[in-house]
């Protein structure tokens, strides 16, 4: 068994995108004999706490997703990637020829079609291999939205979230503090590759060289926000004044507006209990790790129950969220219905947050490394 080709799956304690793909995996039954894991020094550490907006912001950066090696497999630099190798060198009698899935929602589908009854994988694994896949044509209709148009969007985009997550001068403060080692990092680590292509230390082409340049120069202009951070306003020059505005102008549009649409659309999208009614599905990986990382970034915690979850996360986000509440047979009636309503969001953080696969890649703290270790 140990010569037969296996999937490997790139992943980052940090990235958000990987609990996706780590979930799934759970969902689907996989046996640990189906593919290894690999992380992926994205420039971020895994710390021991509950807290995502840690996780993400802890960093001794390396960068080895913007390495000319990683590149070759993924050009977008992006975590998780699933590399898998082709149906027909599967056999340890010929060379393996493999392809690799570079978006979380493909990477998702694939899993979901790889595993069932009829599948050819070698596994040992006798867990079940539920199908994900909605069944009916409308469901996978409202699945493309929930996926695609919503938590895929950029209005949605947890890592731009994340890095604008200040709309005052204080929390800009409290923001600049947690960041700039993650912005440093990143900034060295594209330093170093821009620095080895012109040495001649590695080849890349002109297009990886762009590549660098281009993300190198928008983690300088945050880092440039962070750095000034500590500066009272009437001491900045006049550009520092100016990034400052550009910066809070662009964080209230991100969570005051881009945010609120998302989650207001989601809100009347999902049925509930799953984001489809009574079955999990293919939707429910995506759903699930987006609104925990949203939750945390607003200061909640992993162990909030679904109202305690929404409320901060609507404490967060201020007066422009306006969700509406159901219970879980029908709309309340008497006072007492009403106090204990709870939006349809906070009624699926509370179910999701019950299933084994939140609790073998969550478990009580958001440390994918130790996950890595229990897979291994």
């Amino acid at each position: 068994m140990s010569d037969v080709p296996k999937a490997v799956l790139y992943y980052n304690s940090a990235s958000i995108w990987s609990f996706v793909v780590l979930l799934t995996l759970e969902e689907k039954g996989y046996g640990k004999d189906e593919l290894d894991l690999k992380a992926v020094d994205l420039g971020t550490q895994p710390l021991d706490s509950t807290k995502i907006a840690e996780v993400l912001s802890h960093s001794t950066a390396k960068g080895e997703n913007f390495g000319p090696k990683f590149l070759r497999i993924n050009s977008k630099a992006t975590v998780p990637t699933l590399v898998v190798p082709l149906d027909k060198s599967l056999s340890v009698e010929i060379e393996s020829r493999y392809k690799a899935i570079t978006e979380s929602k493909a990477i998702v589908e694939f899993l979901d079609k790889s595993r069932s009854p009829l599948s050819h994988t070698h596994t040992t694994s006798d867990a079940p291999a539920p199908i994900l896949t909605p069944a009916t044509i409308d469901f996978t209709a409202t699945c493309k939205v929930i996926i695609e148009d919503l938590l895929h969007s950029d209005d949605a985009d947890p890592n731009k979230l994340l890095y604008m997550n200040a709309r005052d001068e204080e929390s800009l403060r409290a923001l600049a503090d947690s960041l700039i080692p993650l912005m440093k990092g990143k900034v060295d680590a594209l330093n170093h590759c821009l620095s080895d292509a012109q040495a001649g230390n590695v080849r890349a082409s002109e297009k990886v060289v762009k590549f660098w340049t281009s993300k190198k120069e928008a983690a300088q202009m945050l880092l440039e926000v962070y750095e000034k951070a500590k500066v009272p306003e009437a001491e900045l020059d006049a550009n520092a004044k100016a990034h400052r505005a550009e910066f809070f102008k662009v964080a209230k549009a991100a969570w005051e507006v881009g945010l609120v649409h998302v989650l207001t659309k989601l809100n009347e999208l999902i049925i509930a209990p799953y984001a489809l009614g009574e079955q999990y599905s293919i939707a429910d990986p995506h759903l699930t790790a987006w609104l925990a990382t949203l939750i945390l970034l607003a200061g909640g915690d992993a162990n909030d129950n679904g109202n305690v979850a929404i409320e901060k996360l609507g404490k967060h986000i201020g007066s422009n969220l306006v969700l509406s509440k159901v219970v879980a047979s029908e709309a309340p009636r008497t006072d007492a219905e009403r106090t204990s309503a709870r939006t349809k969001l906070g009624l699926y953080w509370d179910t999701v947050r019950e299933r084994p696969s939140w609790k073998k890649v969550y478990g009580n703290r958001v440390n994918l490394d130790l996950y890595q270790k229990r897979w291994r």
